[in-house]
């Protein structure tokens, strides 16, 4: 099975971060739909939280718009994406530090526990190879009762390309993505309650493979998997892969599935399990725990 290679991704978002903004459609409004869970859900205003996966920080304005006294961490892996944060004058404040940028991998949070009152996460959980390893982390930063809001690719987003990749025998360009299932498993090993889980599948269209691709490399959505054919493609193997794909025109332009998956699940109760690799260890405060005082 194919593993994710990190590094590569990290430098792939970083040389994407100037222009990410201008050719990121989808990104956008499948943030704006997450953010309209908040408002289903009734979250009240939180004192801190956590937006893993920020990129140049689109949701975060909207974050820190909504919630404008809560301290708002925004936490991504590539630099380059956190300086775009810092060049919002309008909403940047150095000296209030009402937004902070931090560079960290979102699959190792280096934040203590019960941290954060809400963990939010728009399309950045594809890339890590662990989930439910990194759900469980989630939940270690998350305070009891607080709420995790995610939103990740499902595996039949870029089918298409897949598809013809594989007819022309030119591998597997895509990352591999996990099912809502596996999705809905790993937070429940991770010991979150309540998770609902849904789906929306977007079909945007191209006028031809290329324009495709281009927008891919201008996101920073690089191949990443670990068993990626290594060197440059042959013309004569990329334009099998064209016309394999040519067979999907409809109305003058070929299409490109994306499956989204959104989650939502609250942190358990204090003293609820936590999986870690060696075993499960409770984590109890230590004010509920009785005392039992010798008589004098």
């Amino acid at each position: 099975m194919s593993g994710i290679d990190a590094p590569r991704l990290r430098r792939a978002f970083g040389r994407a971060a100037e222009g990410y903004e201008t050719v990121a459609a989808l990104q956008r409004e499948v943030a704006s739909r997450l953010l309209e869970q908040l408002d289903a859900i009734g979250q009240r205003e939180p004192a801190r939280v956590f937006d893993l996966g920020c990129g140049p920080g689109g949701a975060t304005r909207a974050i820190h718009k909504q919630w404008p006294k809560a301290q708002v961490l925004a936490v991504d892996f590539a630099l380059p994406m956190l300086r775009q944060i810092a060049t919002r004058k309008e909403w940047w404040r150095p000296t209030r530090r009402a937004v902070q940028p931090i560079c960290a991998d979102v699959a190792e949070l280096p934040f203590v526990d019960g941290s954060a009152d809400l963990l939010f996460s728009s399309l950045c959980l594809q890339w890590i190879a662990d989930l439910p390893r990194a759900l469980t982390g989630f939940r270690r930063v998350l305070r009891p009762g607080g709420l995790l809001l995610f939103s990740t690719f499902g595996p039949d987003t870029l089918g298409e390309l897949r598809d013809a990749f594989q007819l022309a025998d030119a591998g597997d360009p895509v990352t591999p993505f996990a099912h809502i299932q596996q999705v809905g498993d790993s937070l429940q090993a991770a010991g979150f309650r309540d998770p609902v889980l849904h789906r929306d599948r977007f079909i945007l269209t191209y006028p031809e493979v290329p324009a495709l691709m281009r927008e891919l490399r201008a996101l920073g959505a690089h191949n990443a998997r670990t068993d990626r054919r290594r060197g440059l493609m042959g013309k004569a193997r990329m334009q099998r892969v064209f016309d394999a794909y040519e067979t999907l025109r409809s109305k003058g332009v070929l299409p490109s599935t994306w499956e989204v998956i959104y989650a939502q699940a609250f942190a358990p109760p204090p003293g609820q399990p936590i999986r870690e690799d060696d075993g499960e260890i409770a984590r109890v405060p230590l004010g509920s725990i009785p005392i039992r005082r010798r008589g004098g």
